[in-house]
């Protein structure tokens, strides 16, 4: 009469354990799902970064400046005399940016791939004053360069040209030196005539800029004002320094930044210049709302709640009803619960999530 309820005891121990092994052997197949949402997601990355590399890079606009070359007296490894060729820097005294963003959405395959058109127009002047540790008589004003430095030249649409001095400069690719950018435009301004009237040189642009998720700017100025405005409703405002001022709304969104030189660690003249634009950028990344891969990833990582918590369930109702679900049945529960993953994750990349 007392071992009946002790063998009962024992089945259903021996049915738990059992339960909680099935239990944790079910995760493997969600293992092997979680890869699949990994591979469908760098998939998805490729063909982004593939279109984007057709189309144009994330941009980081530096500009405008002047490069001005000096000559410092020196002397080689031998202790002969030479001249060193250097670079002096000069930003603008005062910058107005205004960019407009067009987002554009490109289908490749099933995916859609988030590129952007931009307007810039650049608004400033010039201080031409030198620095007192660099004797003026060896600055080469007649061979400076007017600069614009970009990460990606390849989105330019329009010819670029500066309203300088009163007459319009086009800009050709190349850079003087590559301490503030890689990659840039330039075009040679003679400024001895303007060093010798002590003016202050006024100028104006307007940029034409394709690129792809992200614009950034480096605020290479003494006072300077930047808007951002878009129509992309889900805006991520990054880089160093966020804006003092935005409006997010369905419609889009605007933004500003201002910079001073009370807080900038920098002025306006720049004799030796290492310049670390990873340090000084700042913008805005257009983010597509969280995507289906996202979404199906967090929604497999809830795998063992629901397998858990159906298992427990059949489990429940077997020593309610005492009638026993074989292992089998558990095992194809189990495997239609990783099939709903797997249908999630193929239907998904056609049908909205939601």
């Amino acid at each position: 009469t007392q071992a009946a309820p002790v063998k009962t005891s024992n089945t259903i121990l021996y049915k738990g354990i059992i339960t909680g092994v099935l239990i944790l052997l079910m995760m493997i197949p969600s293992l092997f799902i979680s890869n699949l949402v990994q591979e469908r997601k760098l998939r998805q990355q490729g063909i982004v970064e593939e279109v984007s590399s057709k189309w144009a890079s994330s941009q980081t606009i530096a500009g405008f400046y002047l490069s001005v070359p000096y000559d410092l007296p020196g002397k080689d490894e031998k202790g002969v005399e030479i001249t060193i060729r250097k670079e002096l820097v000069i930003l603008p005294e005062d910058l107005n940016v205004n960019s407009q963003l067009i987002p554009e959405i490109r289908p490749r395959s099933i995916y859609k791939v988030l590129l952007y058109k931009s307007t810039n127009l650049f608004t400033g002047r010039f201080n031409l004053n030198h620095p007192a540790t660099i004797d003026p008589l060896l600055i080469r004003w007649p061979d400076a360069k007017i600069c614009l430095g970009l990460t990606d030249i390849k989105g330019i649409e329009e010819r670029v040209v500066v309203n300088f001095m009163g007459r319009p400069i086009e800009l050709s690719p190349g850079l003087p030196g590559k301490n503030i950018s890689e990659t840039g435009l330039s075009a040679p301004v003679d400024l001895l005539p303007a060093k010798t009237a002590m003016s202050q040189l006024s100028f104006n642009s307007a940029l034409k800029l394709k690129g792809s998720e992200k614009l950034h700017f480096l605020p290479l100025a003494g006072n300077s004002e930047y808007a951002i405005k878009s129509s992309w409703p889900s805006p991520s405002f990054d880089g160093n320094y966020l804006p003092g001022v935005r409006i997010i709304n369905d419609s889009g969104f605007q933004s500003s930044w201002s910079f001073n030189k009370a807080n900038l660690p920098f002025g306006t003249m720049l004799p030796e210049v290492a310049f670390n634009s990873e340090k000084f950028s700042f913008g805005v990344t257009m983010l597509q709302p969280s995507d289906q891969y996202a979404k199906t990833e967090r929604s497999v990582k809830y795998a063992i709640l629901f397998i858990g918590l159906t298992f427990s369930l059949f489990f429940i109702i077997e020593l309610m009803q005492k009638n026993p679900v074989h292992p089998v049945q558990y095992v194809l529960i189990g495997i239609a619960l990783s099939i709903f993953y797997t249908l999630l994750l193929s239907m998904s990349e056609f049908i909205l999530f939601d």
